[in-house]
């Protein structure tokens, strides 16, 4: 029998579980209940488990037939959005404010399932290591689980994560060497000029002003200081001033991100932005601070693993439901600090296509998850004995 059609015999027992995780989002550092499942469920199985790993993580152990084989670790995020849902699904949030809208809760299940799996077959040598991280979601849950000695305390010989992705074709599994996903800073921007009565702008320093001159200022880094031939994005995502109509307030906020896959360009933006705000500052007298914040590294696919995910894809779903030159993306995923200490290799699983990753109308596609599950089981089956 294969991985999918064992799976498959018990997908609404997965399904159940996702939607309950959908149901009680966690944002980052805080996913207390998620992690207790997580650790409940995988003792179930008989796995030796490790709570607590960089703060809300969890790390399962798996022996198989022996431990004569390779250690292969298997990665899932856990975390929810701070963002409100919009469905009327019957498993909505129940969490006002926190949503699960980039279907963590389904990566976190399809990994369950491989466990399960792996537990009942044990058709492996080596040790199988499940990874479920806190606070993929800008907030440092990877190094915070390095920090804990992820990889001193519980060895792997290469680690492979995957994400869901709603458009389509179903089913299908993306992925590329080299790579794949940009790194990410994110900037704080805070003015201060002089507040004063609407009427007398004359006689204050409107930081909403400034806010808005700079915000069009730091386009040009893009336009006008990088290299056309090289991607980087800068997207001013927050402006946050004032309390009332008729008052000039004294401060404005701003806050976004910075992505690409080049160190050159990544530290020439970070100078630009600091050397525009100096500027600005003096143009219009007022007082600028910025805050850069390195949050992802450029995620690379090691060529070994990245070939070995592709023969086990093929194997399982057949040619024509592997892409193995799926394009590079600006997003960011911070299990790029885990491939850049262990080799590994990150796939995308296609759902039916729906409402994007990070929108408040987004549901996981749970027909998905046998499949994804079967993927990250047959990588232990495949690599522990390579």
């Amino acid at each position: 029998m294969s991985p999918i059609d064992r799976i498959s015999a018990y997908a609404d027992e997965l399904t159940a579980l996702r939607r309950d995780l959908h149901a009680h989002p966690e944002i980052g550092f805080e996913e207390v209940r998620t992690a207790g499942i997580v650790a409940d469920l995988l003792e179930g199985f008989g796995i030796e488990v490790h709570r607590g790993i960089g703060g809300t993580g969890v790390v399962g152990l798996l022996k198989g037939r022996t431990d004569s084989g390779r250690r292969i670790g298997l990665r899932a995020d856990m975390d929810a959005l701070p963002i409100e849902e919009e469905t009327n699904l019957p498993y909505r949030s129940t969490v006002p404010g926190k949503m699960h809208a980039c279907g963590h809760d389904g990566h976190t299940t399809m990994l369950v399932g491989a466990a399960r799996y792996l537990a009942e077959t044990r058709d492996f040598d080596g040790t199988a290591v499940f990874v479920f991280q806190p606070a993929e979601e800008g907030l440092g849950g990877a190094r915070a689980m390095l920090a804990d000695g992820l990889f001193e305390r519980f060895p792997c010989d290469e680690i492979y994560g995957l994400h869901n992705q709603p458009n389509g074709p179903h089913g299908m599994i993306k992925l590329r060497a080299g790579p794949v996903m940009a790194a990410a800073d994110f900037f704080d921007i805070r003015i201060k000029g002089r507040g004063i009565h609407a009427a007398q702008p004359h006689r204050g320093i409107d930081p909403i002003v400034v806010a808005t001159a700079l915000a069009q200022g730091l386009q040009s880094i893009v336009s006008r200081n990088a290299d056309p031939l090289k991607s980087i994005v800068l997207s001013i995502t927050q402006i946050h001033a004032g309390a009332a109509y008729n008052v000039i307030p004294d401060t404005a906020h701003m806050a976004g991100t910075i992505r690409t896959f080049d160190r050159d360009l990544r530290d020439l933006a970070g100078a630009r932005i600091r050397e525009l705000a100096k500027g600005f500052a003096a143009a219009y007298g007022a007082e600028i601070e910025v805050d850069i914040q390195d949050r992802f590294s450029v995620l690379e696919n090691a060529p070994e693993q990245t070939a070995a995910a592709i023969a086990t894809a093929t194997e399982l779903l057949g040619s024509d439901n592997v892409d193995p030159n799926a394009s590079p993306k600006m997003g960011s995923e911070d299990f790029a600090d885990m491939a850049m200490a262990v080799p590994g290799a990150y796939a995308w699983i296609a759902g039916s296509p729906g409402a994007g990753l990070h929108n408040p109308g987004y549901d996981f596609d749970d027909t998905i998850i046998p499949i994804g599950s079967a993927f990250l089981a047959r990588l232990v089956e495949r690599r522990a004995a390579a």
